[in-house]
């Protein structure tokens, strides 16, 4: 063994003292909402101080040479000079981060939904889906917002990365009358790589700054950054969303209402290259069109009114994103005039039945009382029991009718509750957070559209063996099979993509995916989307509207069924707003005169009724009522019922309930055309009467001219 000299021992030991030194002390620690950090001869050499707005604080950890901190839902990364090196931001806020084992676990949430990201070479690795958060998605402006004034400059030095704070500096430099100034710190703004809903917030503010030309190349970054995070123009984007992503739409309303319409129409393009589909985009596009109309740009206002009619392929018999809601007050207008043509039936029948009915009971102690001495004669002599066969199976037939109006009203308003679900309208799948929404939603069947709204996920967060798992286990659709080769094109397998795309274009002929992955060039929205934000990219087919619904929900019949089986609480489960009991009190009536017809229309008419005259009662319900007098017939059931379809489209136009889904856009030509087809429905029930009137009286002759 080699001895070692004194005097080379000693150095040895001071080395390894001082190394060991050095690492206790170069270390940045957390002291309240303060971080400091400390070098190896244990002097503070920067700090940071984060106020209480910016959100919950965890760390610091020490990794890769920088010293990680958690703020809210960013995470910040900063070198032993207290230089910010990296700000990375997840969709929620951090509630865990872990250095160990050589990489960097952050745990972020959202509400209840947590998710695991690692970080490596200061990059996420995997997709970060911004759920549609304010709080979340607003946190940039809101951190820049909580430095006080006298703090900002030294604040936009040490965090280059928040453009909200080069934004306070560009409005200080127009208050100091700096003009150069402020238009450099704008555009130093513009610079900042950030999330798309701040893009669209910074748009915003520049704008409201009098910085136009910033704010134009604000919201193309946004546009970009929100392609690179696989949101899509092709799926539905809420209100709330809009809000969330930096309120593009009510910037739009603000221009319009402050005539600037130059600016307005910068917004609205965004709008229609991001998100065309956004919640209520038909009133917007039409309020646009209208004021184009008013500027003298007819042409741009028809492109405008045809790109928005053209969105309607792919919703529910193209309808428009509306068609849940103009199904629904169309069954609520069938249902509200079957109920009338029953009142109204009914009402004649007592009209029409009364004396005789009265003379019948005399004997078994009167109208009333008969009920307690002689309950089941007294049954045997309700109203119904004198009507004929044809009027009891007119009015079985209303009845049945009306229930299964009902049930498609409650199908409709159920179906469309679901499909606004917040995870089905964020303009994109994927991430924790909508897989938690597809549980709410009990999405986990194996049907093919289930199926399909899974396999996009799995793809857009790059799993593409759980994209193809989830796709095989159905027979493919169209969309699927674009999908599918999608995934071959991703693992370099050429002819197989091809064929994909040729067998989804052989079994839909409309299929834009897989026409523009064939290059045949489509010009819907979103190919021009596609071909300009993800050129190198195959586009992927996104459920429509048609097929979220039949994943969301069984067809209309279901509810039929399901109103046969349980028609209690089927009905109960409408929609009208009416409190419990009074809703439990009409959906009893309704069981009970629907039961009490089927039965009576099996039991045979009651002698008597053959005695029963026309009152003055039945004769003017007669004229006032049209077509029930007249039951017996085909035409007494088609005058009727036509009749109360008219007066319940009147009444929802005079506004007695809201039809504006229905009715909303009817002119005043709506109204005039129905009360000429009442007019004429009442013309043609005079005639009807007056030849009852005439039948009546002949018949009368002859029973008067017959002996005995």
């Amino acid at each position: 063994m080699t001895r070692m000299k004194a005097p080379d021992f000693i150095k040895t030991l001071l080395a390894l003292a001082c190394a060991l030194i050095g690492t206790a002390h170069a270390e940045a620690q957390l002291e309240g909402r303060t971080l400091r950090f400390q070098d190896d001869a244990g002097r503070i050499t920067w700090t940071r101080s984060y106020p209480a707005a910016v959100g919950p604080l965890l760390g610091p950890v020490a990794q890769d040479n920088l010293s990680w901190l958690a703020v809210g839902p960013a995470l910040y990364a900063y070198d032993d000079d207290g230089e910010q090196r990296v700000r990375l931001d997840f969709p929620g806020d951090i509630s865990a981060l872990d250095g160990e084992g050589g990489t960097l676990q952050v745990t972020s949430g959202f509400g209840s939904v947590r998710q695991t990201f690692t970080v490596n070479g200061a990059q996420i690795q995997g997709r970060v889906v911004l759920p549609p958060d304010p709080e979340v998605t607003g946190w940039l402006r809101r951190a820049a917002a909580a430095v006080p004034q006298a703090q900002l400059r030294a604040a936009a030095s040490a965090d280059p990365a928040n453009p909200f704070l080069q934004l306070r500096l560009a409005r200080l430099a127009q208050l100091q009358g700096d003009r150069y100034g402020a238009i450099a710190a704008a555009q130093q703004a513009v610079t900042a790589q950030v999330p798309f809903a701040a893009s669209v917030q910074l748009a915003a503010d520049l704008d409201d700054a009098g910085f136009p030309s910033a704010a134009d190349l604000s919201l193309d970054k946004a546009a970009r950054e929100w392609a690179a995070r696989g949101y899509d123009p092709a799926l539905p984007v809420s209100r709330d969303a809009l809000r969330a992503y930096g309120n593009p739409l009510g910037e739009l309303n603000i221009l319009l209402a402050q005539n600037k319409l130059r600016r307005a129409d910068a917004w609205i393009r965004y709008l229609r290259e991001v998100s065309p589909r956004f919640q209520d985009y038909p009133e917007v596009y039409a309020r646009y069109a209208t004021i184009l109309d008013a500027q003298d740009r007819s042409g741009e206002a028809d492109e405008w009114r045809q790109f928005s009619r053209d969105l309607s392929a792919g919703t529910l018999y193209n309808l428009g994103p509306g068609a849940l809601l103009i199904l629904r007050d169309a069954f609520r207008v069938l249902a509200a005039a079957l109920l009338m043509a029953v009142l109204a039936a009914l009402l004649t029948f007592e009209a029409h039945y009364w004396t005789v009915q009265g003379r019948d009971l005399a004997l078994l102690g009167g109208r009333w009382r008969s009920w307690l001495l002689h309950p089941l004669s007294r049954a045997r002599r309700i109203t119904l029991a004198y009507a004929g066969f044809g009027e009891k199976l007119v009015l079985v037939s209303l009845l049945l009718g009306l229930l299964f109006t009902l049930s498609g009203w409650v199908w409709t308003s159920r179906v469309d509750e679901r499909l606004h679900d917040p995870a089905l309208n964020a303009g994109t799948y994927g991430g924790a957070w909508f897989y938690d929404g597809l549980d709410r939603l009990e999405l986990s069947g194996e049907a093919r559209d289930i199926a399909l709204i899974r396999g996009v996920a799995a793809q857009l967060d790059a799993s593409a063996s759980l994209a193809r798992q989830t796709y095989s286990r159905v027979p493919p659709s169209a969309c699927i099979l674009n999908n599918l080769g999608v995934l071959a094109a991703g693992a370099e397998d050429t002819a197989q993509a091809r064929d994909s795309y040729r067998q989804a274009l052989a079994l839909d002929p409309g299929q834009t995916s897989a026409a523009y992955n064939l290059g045949l060039n489509p010009q819907d929205p979103d190919s021009v989307f596609q071909a300009r934000f993800r050129p190198k990219q195959p586009r992927l087919c996104y459920p429509d509207q048609q097929t979220l619904i039949q994943a969301l929900d069984l067809a209309p019949g279901s509810s039929a069924l399901g109103l046969l089986r349980d028609p209690w609480n089927s009905l109960n489960r409408l929609p009208t707003g009416l409190p419990r009991i009074l809703q439990g009190l009409w959906v009893a009536a309704l069981l009970v005169l629907g039961t009490a017809c089927l039965l009576w229309l099996l039991v045979p008419r009651l002698p008597q009724a053959i005695h029963a005259g026309r009152s003055a009662a039945y004769r003017l319900l007669a004229l006032l009522l049209p077509g029930a007098a007249l039951l017996e017939g085909a035409w007494g059931s088609v005058l009727l019922l036509g009749w109360a379809m008219t007066i319940s489209a009147l009444l929802g136009l005079s506004g007695w309930w809201r039809l504006d889904a229905l009715l909303g856009a009817a002119g005043p030509g709506l109204r005039t055309l129905l009360l000429g087809i009442l007019a004429f429905i009442y013309v043609l029930n005079i005639v009807a009467f007056v030849l009852a009137e005439v039948r009546a009286a002949r018949q009368g002759q002859r029973a008067a001219r017959q002996p005995g």
